[in-house]
Formats: C-alpha cells, structure tokens, sequence
C-alpha cells in the first residue's frame, strides 16, 4: 500500500513539475522546431546551419537554404539523423561519400533542386533507408545500379526529371517497394520485365511521360498493385489482357492518350476496380464485351472522344456507380435504350455538350436515385412525354442550349423533388402547343432559375417575350379553332382617309362539316364609338391569311395536309367585307378538275391593304391591331412636292453658305492690307521723329 502512495505521489509530482528544458531551447534562429530533434529551417545558409546542429536532431529539413553542394562532411556528427532533406536550394552536386557519414538515415528529400547527375551507388551506405525523394530536379540518366540493395526501399520518387530511358533491372531487389512515381518525364519506351521484382508495389505513376506501347507481360507480376497512372502519354494501342493480372487495382487513368481502339474484353478480372478514366483519347468504337464486372465502381470518366455510340451493355456490370460522366463528345448522337439499365445508384449522369437529337422514351426509367442529370449543350429538338417519369430523386436537370421548341406541360410531374432547371437558349415556339408548359413554368418559376433567358423565338407577334410572361387567356384562341382546321380568308377594304382604325374579325356561321365557314368583319375608324360595337373575345387567328382586293392568295393549315384555293364571288367598295367562299380539297376530294396549290404558311401574319400603306400590327387581349398610312395621288404629290423643295432650299442654302465665306474672305484680306499699311506709316513717322 506504501509503495502505491509513493508512485502516485511521484507521479503526480513529475506531472506538476515543469521541464527544464523544451524544444526551443535547442531551436537554431529562424527556424521552426517542432521538438527538440525536429527542425524545419528556411532561408538559411545551410553549410552554416549544419555546424550549429546538435547531434541530437534526427530530423532536418533544409528549404530555400542556398547549398549548392553536398559535401562528404556535410552530414558528419549526426548519429541520429534518420529523415534530412534539402528542397528549393540549387543543389547540384553530391560528393560520392556524402552518405557514408550517416548510414542510419531512413528518409532523404532533394526536392526541386538543380540535380543533374547523381555518383554511382551514392545510395549505397544506406541499408535501412525506406524514402528517397529526388523530384523536381533535371535528371536524364540514372545509373542500373543506382538503387542496388536498397531492399527496404518503400517510396521513390522520380518524378518531374527529364528521364529518357531507364535500364531493365534497375529496379530489381526493390521487392518492398510501396510507391514508385516516374510521372512528368520523358520516357518514351520501358522494358516488359523493369516491374517483375516489385512484387509489393501498390501505386505506380507513369503520367505525363512520352510512353507510345505497353509491352505484353508488363505489368504481369504486379499482383498487389492498387493506382496505375498512365494519363497524358502516347499510347496508341493496347496489348490483349494487359490489364488482367491486376485483379487488385482500384484506380486507373488511361486518359489523354491516343488510343482509337480497345481490345475485346480488356478490362475483364478488374473486380475491385472503383474509378476508370479513358477520356480525351480518339475512339472510334468500343467493342461489346469490353468491362467485366466492377461492382465497386463509383465514378467511370469517358468523355472527349470521335465515338458516335456505345454499347448498350457497357455499363451493364457496374451496378455500384455513382458518378457517369460521358459528355463533351462531339459526335455521339445515339444512345441505345437500356444502356442504363443496370445503375440503381447512380446520383450524377452528364450527357453535356453532345451532338443527341433525340432519346429514348425509358432511357432513364431504372435511374430512381438519379440527383443530377446534365442534357445541356446538345441537339435535342424533342423529349418523349414520360422520359423524367420516373426520376422522383431528380433535383437538378440542364436542357440549356439545345433545339426544343415545345415540351409537354405535365413533363416534370413526377419529378417531386426537383429544385433546378435551365431552359434557356432553346428556340421555344410560343403557339398552342406550348400552353401547358409555360403554365407549369409560371406555377414553377422559382425553380427555372434562368427564367429571363427563356424566350420566344416564334410566332413574330411573341419575338423575344419570356415564357414565363405569356398570361393564360392570350392562348384562349386555341380553344377556339374548328376541329377541322378550316381558315379564315378574306378581304377587309377601307377608305383612304379614314386612320387610324382597328379591323376585329368574329365568325358568324359556322359549319358542322369540312366545308366552309363564312366571317364578317367589322371595321372600327378613329372617329367611330366603339361603346356598344366592340366584339368581345376577339380570338386571335395563327396561320391566318386576310388578303386584299386583288390577286386571290391561296393557304393550307401545317397541322391538316389539304389545299385551299379561294374565288372571290363578290366585291365591295364600301366600307364593309368581300365574301370569299373556300374550296377545300381533303385526301379523299377528287381533284380531277382542280390543280391545288400549296401555298407558303404564313405565321400570325395580317394583312389589311389596298396597296402599300401597311405598317404594323399588334395583338392585344384578342384584338389585332393595325396602323398604317392610307395611299393616294394627292398625298403622293405633295410628299413629293415636299421632297423637291426641301431639295432645293438645301441647295440654295448651300450657294448662299459658298457666297457668304467668299464674302467674308474678301473683307478679311482687305482688314489685313489696310493693317499692313498702317504699321509701316507708323514705322515711318517713328524714324522721322528719330
């Protein structure tokens, strides 16, 4: 019992009691000690700075510190040294021995230096050392027996050097070798057995190299390999089942290459596979059977590619991916319909700037928890009624920039979830057809977030107005129109001195039959009460033609194929209507007797003339409105008249302005010569009085 009071006491008397001495007692100037033997020096002359380092720090880490030389000294009296490293200093030199002084060192860092060449075997004293960092500096050349016995070797790092060719067994005997980075250099060829001993290896980094072919067999002994970079080189081509030994690997980049083709079944015995990037290469085609199964993969990268389809199965084995990213491929523009059939968890799918015109209706029926879904940038002109039916998880979807004039109103019914969509930039036809859907976008505005973009850009009376402004009762006419799509066509004259005046049109009989329907139209002048007279719900016509007295013009509906051609049976010249009777031809009319004439469509285009003094018209809570200058000799004559006095009052304007400076020039050359004379009689009589 004794004993446990003094240990406790003891305990708590060494807890209580503060150290003699700390980290930053033994801390050179200007640099930061993190304990006593951990020192980071910056901006320090490093020979300098070694000298004053006790032989108790067993990790110094040099940056900025001016050493251009390594000597054999340098590193003497530090028998505890294990990590030392030198970066940003314009090393270029290490003297043959500098190691020998401290064999012990597990960790050497020369990161960013000027290292050209490196002595052979300089590595060598270091039995035990497990990093080596040379980085950043402007090797071309390392020796076969560089990294000779260096068996505990886990992490070396040869990257952004300027390395050509590296010897077939240089690595050899590097059997616990974790990491090796040969990324940024210029190695254009590897031998097929330089990773055969590196039997532990698991993250390889060949990035940014000049690599042409992978040798068959080469990554063959790599049974423990989990990273395998091999982005930005020039590898055109593939070996069959190069990838197949490494039935471990996680991560693998094949992007940025040149790459036209993939071998059949290349990516097969690849089950732990979580991400894979082939993008940014030129790919023609993909072969059918080409992924094996990845249950694990979570993001698949394929984008920036000449393909023009998919495989309709190449997504079939990968029933863990969340991210899909096959966009920016200018020429895909077919996407097979059960292509993702079998991603029950995706969350993000970009289709982005694609040349797709079209897709199909259950494309994304099996994507329940889809969140995200880019169709932006592509050339859709339509979407199937039910294409986001079943997308409850939907909140995000991108139509921007494509070429849809009209989508059904009921199209995002089922996407509860939705928060953002963009519609902008899409050459939206504001007709009948768009009701519904500007209705929902009205109901919904806080969810189109580009709103202001979404404009028309047909009919011409709708040019350039948002969607979301359309008010419900400017598309009452649609309600209106005869089941039969019969038009209006008629002649409305007027008299020359009557304007401005409104032309409203009502229909008074109205046939059961595909025949024809017979209108009247009321003219209203500026001078007329209109209190008792207007018509209410004037409709608003589309595809209407009201011709003039004159040459008959002939119309045809877009949505029924038949021809109409018109007679005029009457005329009037007062201000009152010129009855028209429409003959109709439909698919089943004879037209033995009677050759049709498909007349150009007209959209939302009135005309109300008797000759050129039409001006404009606009259409205004159903009522078309038209302003223009009536026509006549008179008013000809005087215009003219006008013109030509204007014309010559110009001119005499002109002669007068001419006259004027002539004048004006005159009179000054006169001042000036009577100036003249006057300073030389004054010089005169000056010297005279003199």
């Amino acid at each position: 019992m004794e004993s446990c009071v003094k240990g406790t006491l003891w305990m708590i008397l060494t807890l209580l009691t503060p150290p003699l001495f700390d980290c930053k007692t033994f801390c050179p100037k200007s640099c930061e000690c993190q304990s006593v033997g951990h020192i980071l020096c910056r901006d320090r002359n490093g020979r300098d700075l070694l000298q004053l380092l006790t032989v108790h720090t067993y990790t110094l880490l040099l940056d900025k510190a001016n050493m251009n030389v390594l000597s054999e000294k340098s590193l003497s009296n530090k028998t505890l040294l294990l990590r030392f490293g030198v970066t940003n200093s314009h090393l270029h030199t290490i003297h043959p021995l500098a190691f020998h002084a401290a064999p012990q060192l597990k960790s050497i860092k020369l990161t960013d230096n000027d290292l050209s060449t490196l002595p052979a075997q300089v590595f060598s004293p270091l039995s035990v050392i497990e990093e080596i960092y040379l980085d950043g500096n402007q090797l071309e050349i390392i020796g076969p027996d560089m990294f000779e016995g260096l068996d505990r070797l886990l992490i070396l790092d040869l990257s952004r050097n300027k390395i050509r060719d590296l010897p077939p067994d240089m690595f050899d005997g590097l059997s616990n070798l974790f990491l090796l980075n040969l990324g940024r250099n210029n190695i254009k060829k590897l031998s097929p057995t330089i990773f055969h001993t590196l039997t532990k290896l698991q993250l390889l980094r060949m990035y940014y190299n000049e690599l042409e072919v992978l040798e068959p067999g080469i990554f063959d002994r790599l049974k423990s390999l989990n990273v395998l970079s091999l982005h930005h080189n020039q590898i055109k081509s593939l070996p069959p089942r190069v990838f197949w030994s490494l039935e471990n690997l996680t991560d693998l980049t094949l992007s940025s290459n040149q790459l036209k083709g993939v071998p059949h079944k290349s990516f097969y015995n690849m089950t732990k596979l979580k991400k894979l990037t082939i993008y940014s290469n030129p790919l023609l085609s993909l072969p059918d059977e080409l992924m094996g199964h990845m249950p694990d993969m979570t993001q698949f990268y394929l984008y920036d590619t000449n393909l023009i389809t998919v495989p309709g199965n190449l997504f079939a084995n990968m029933s863990g991916l969340l991210e899909l990213n096959l966009h920016l491929n200018d020429k895909l523009r077919y996407l097979p319909p059960d292509l993702f059939c079998c991603l029950p968890n995706l969350k993000k799918l970009s289709l982005r700037n694609n040349s797709l015109q079209d897709l199909p209706p259950n494309l994304f029926s099996t994507l329940a928890t889809m969140k995200i879904l880019l169709l932006n940038d592509n050339k859709l002109k339509t979407l199937p009624e039910n294409i986001f039916q079943d997308l409850t998880s939907l909140v995000t979807i991108d139509l921007k920039n494509n070429d849809l004039n009209t989508l059904p109103g009921d199209i995002f019914l089922s996407n509860t979830a939705l928060k953002a969509v963009t519609l902008s930039e899409n050459p939206w036809n504001c007709d009948c057809a768009i009701r519904e859907f500007v209705r929902w976008i009205r109901e919904n505005d806080r969810i189109v977030l580009d709103k202001d973009d979404v404009i028309c850009h047909s009919p011409l009376f709708s040019l350039l107005r948002g969607l979301h402004t359309l008010p419900d009762d400017e598309f009452s006419f649609c309600d209106e129109k005869t089941t039969g799509s019969l038009f209006l066509i008629q002649t409305v004259s007027h008299e020359p001195t009557q304007t401005p005046y409104y032309t409203s049109v009502t229909p008074t009989t109205k046939s059961t039959t595909s025949e024809t329907t017979t209108y009247s139209a009321t003219v209203y002048t500026s001078a007329s009460s209109q209190a008792d007279t207007i018509p209410n719900g004037l409709p608003v016509f589309h595809d209407v033609l009201m011709v003039k007295q004159g040459p008959d013009y002939v119309h045809h509906d877009t949505q029924t194929p038949y021809y109409t051609s018109d007679t005029p049976t009457t005329k009037s010249t007062t201000l009152e209507t010129t009855p028209y009777s429409p003959m109709v031809y439909t698919a089943a009319s004879s037209q033995a007797d009677v050759t049709p004439i498909a007349s150009p469509v007209f959209y939302d285009l009135l005309v109300v003339e008797e000759g050129p003094e039409y001006v404009h018209h606009n259409i205004h809570k159903h009522w078309v409105y038209v302003w223009f200058l009536p026509s006549g000799s008179a008013l000809v004559g005087s215009i003219m008249f006008c013109y030509i006095l204007l014309l010559v009052v110009g001119l005499v304007l002109i002669l007068a302005a001419i006259y004027g400076m002539h004048r004006l020039g005159t009179a000054m050359d006169k001042i000036n010569a009577e100036c003249a004379q006057n300073e030389e009689h004054t010089m005169l009589s000056d010297l005279v009085h003199a």
